[in-house]
C-alpha cells in the first residue's frame, strides 16, 4: 500500500469517529483531525455542524473552520454559506471567513449580499469579512457593489446603515 493510500485509510478511519453517538469519541476524533483534517474533511463537518446539538461539538468545529489554511477549502465553506439547508449555521460559517484570514475577494458580491440582506449578527459577520480584504480587486466590480450598498441605505435599519456606510467607504481601497 502506497503512503497516500495509509494516509486515506486513516483520516477515513477518523471521520468514521464523527459518526459515533458518544459525543466524547465525536470531540476527540474533532481534535485529531486539527493536526490531520483536509479541506475534504469539510462538508461531513459543516453536517455534522447543522445536525448536532451538542455545544462543546459545535464550537470544536467552528474552531476548525477558524483555523483553517487550506485555500481549497474556500470553495467548500462558500457552497455552505449558499445553501439554505445551513441557514441556522450561517453566522458561524460567515465569522470563519475573516477568523481562518484566508482570501475570500473573489467573492465580493456574496459578502455584499449577505451583509444587505441578513439581520444584524449575519451582516456584521459579512461586514467584517469584506473589511479584512486585501486583495486587488477590479474598480468595476466595485462600483457595481457600492451603487448596490447605496440602495440597499434607502431601505435597511439604522443599526446597519453604519456597516453599509463603512463599507462604501472602505471599498474604493481594495479596487484596481
Amino acid at each position: 500500500m502506497t503512503s497516500e493510500q495509509t494516509l486515506h485509510n486513516d483520516n477515513k478511519n477518523i471521520l468514521q469517529g464523527l459518526e459515533s453517538a458518544d459525543s466524547v469519541k465525536i470531540i476527540e476524533t474533532l481534535e485529531e483531525l486539527r493536526v490531520s483534517g483536509r479541506a475534504t474533511d469539510i462538508p461531513l463537518l459543516i453536517e455534522l455542524l447543522h445536525l448536532t446539538q451538542d455545544s462543546e461539538i459545535k464550537s470544536k468545529i467552528t474552531g476548525l473552520f477558524a483555523n483553517l489554511k487550506e485555500s481549497n477549502a474556500i470553495p467548500l465553506i462558500i457552497e455552505a454559506i449558499q445553501n439554505q439547508k445551513y441557514a441556522p449555521e450561517l453566522k458561524e460559517l460567515v465569522s470563519s471567513c475573516w477568523e481562518n484570514g484566508l482570501d475570500y475577494s473573489n467573492y465580493l458580491t456574496l459578502f455584499v449580499d449577505l451583509l444587505i440582506v441578513n439581520e444584524f449578527l449575519v451582516a456584521f459577520e459579512a461586514y467584517t469579512v469584506i473589511t479584512n480584504m486585501t486583495a486587488k480587486i477590479d474598480q468595476q466590480k466595485i462600483d457595481i457593489e457600492i451603487d448596490k450598498l447605496e440602495e440597499a441605505l434607502k431601505w435597511t435599519n439604522e443599526q446597519k446603515k453604519e456597516l453599509i456606510l463603512d463599507v462604501i467607504d472602505f471599498l474604493p481601497s481594495i479596487g484596481f
